[in-house]
């Protein structure tokens, strides 16, 4: 949860701003810290870290975003009804977890009781799409590739 909140304290925005307000924020920073404007080196120096870090905030909050779950719904839910986990672990209330399908899905703010009531069933993945997988914020960590047909 606290990554979520340090991004969107960044740019002031809530869970309800949608992306072309986000996009709108994330260039008007950019341009104030962009690492160009500067001469000094040192100055230089703290605007290209400064910039490293919206950069990865904007991203961040995009991939979390209610838009970005909605363009890719169907996928997330082919994934997740069809695709046994094979690998999971849990560190500091977020849950990675690892499809069969080579998806990885990042869940936010699970609860350890939760996750020792996850862990301690036979059944995770129907556990998990009753108690997880629509309950918490989540983003994808690493899509599905999927080969190109041999020529």
């Amino acid at each position: 949860m606290k990554k979520i909140i340090d991004s969107r304290k960044l740019f002031g925005v809530t869970a309800k701003t949608e992306l072309q307000e986000l996009k709108t924020l994330y260039r008007n920073r950019m341009k104030e810290v962009h690492p160009d404007k500067f001469q000094d080196e040192a100055r230089k120096h703290q605007a290209e870290e400064e910039s490293k870090h919206i950069i990865e905030a904007y991203h961040f909050l995009v991939s979390i975003s209610p838009e970005t779950h909605a363009i890719s719904a169907a996928e997330y839910e082919k994934t997740i009804t069809s695709s046994p986990i094979t690998e999971h672990h849990y560190k500091a209330q977020t849950l990675h977890v690892t499809f069969a399908d080579g998806s990885i899905y990042e869940y936010f703010d699970v609860p350890n009781n939760v996750y020792n009531k996850f862990i301690n069933t036979d059944g995770k993945a129907r556990f998990a799409r009753r108690h997880i997988f629509h309950s918490f914020p989540y983003r994808n960590v690493k899509e599905v590739t999927v080969p190109e047909p041999a020529q």
